[in-house]
């Protein structure tokens, strides 16, 4: 018969086993779905409330303006990193090249974002690819312009801060949902960060995002994006005009599908 002490050493070089067992770049999120897994019922609420409204001055940074059609590359993974780049209208995809013919999406941004901000840093070369996803336009800002700015403009330089750290901690929920909630979860929070959360009365609608690009960046199959969207549809969440892939408007009824699913 083991003793205690023995017992109590075999469980903890069990333990260690299993530690080393696991991925040790995943061990931040581990940590943080296991908080989530202490709680019964984990929250979507703070997921999915829209950014704080930050106040972005450009009047004293030179621009340009830049259009692009639905579709079009705005620049590619690779290419030289000189500019960085304000979205004034329009909606952007940024990707990246992988080994499959798979592109995982990375983010897709609207008025008000900035991309491209790697420049501002030590990397020389594109991270990613930017595509339009609507007919867009852009305050394109060359690299020492904005350095320059920053230095000069202490609001300018607080505010782009603030707008950085604030776009870390999204990116961060992210991965985290990616990892801990079901798909037809991460599908609605998808859906609210697209519509933004902006004006809960009515619903909001957006086009050019189809149910391949969904399943793209929630990490699941088309066939199961058409199976939840379908019974988001009945439920009242959303509804949409035209086939998706052909850039029908989609309405997303944020109001109900944020009461639905962050409870």
């Amino acid at each position: 018969m083991k003793s205690g002490q023995e017992e109590l050493q075999e469980a903890s070089l069990s333990d260690v086993k299993k530690e080393l067992a696991m991925p040790r770049m995943a061990q931040s999120v581990r940590q943080a779905i296991s908080q989530q897994n202490r709680r019964p019922n984990p929250r979507m609420r703070s997921s999915t409330e829209a950014l704080p409204k930050i106040s972005l001055d450009l009047g004293g940074v030179v621009t340009r303006k830049a259009s692009f059609g639905t579709g079009a590359i705005i620049f590619s993974q690779g290419a030289s990193a000189e500019t960085l780049m304000y979205i004034q209208s329009g909606r952007v995809k940024l990707s990246v090249a992988s080994k499959t013919d798979k592109e995982p999406i990375v983010a897709i941004l609207g008025p008000g974002e900035f991309f491209g901000e790697v420049c501002l840093g030590s990397q020389n070369l594109r991270v990613r690819t930017a595509t339009a996803m609507a007919p867009t336009v852009l305050k394109v800002i060359e690299r020492n312009e904005m350095i320059r700015a920053l230095r000069a403009d202490h609001t300018l330089s607080y505010a782009f801060l603030s707008y950085m750290l604030t776009r870390n901690i999204r990116l961060e929920e992210d991965l985290i949902d990616q990892v801990s909630q079901c798909s037809e979860r991460r599908l609605a929070r998808t859906l609210l960060l697209l519509a933004g959360k902006r004006n809960q009365r009515n619903p909001h609608r957006f086009a050019g995002i189809s149910q391949g690009t969904l399943a793209t960046m929630i990490g699941t199959t088309r066939s199961r994006v058409n199976l939840f969207m379908n019974k988001f549809r009945t439920l009242g969440f959303v509804k949409y005009q035209g086939p998706l892939d052909a850039n029908g408007g989609l309405h997303v009824n944020t109001s109900r599908l944020a009461k639905a699913f962050c409870k």
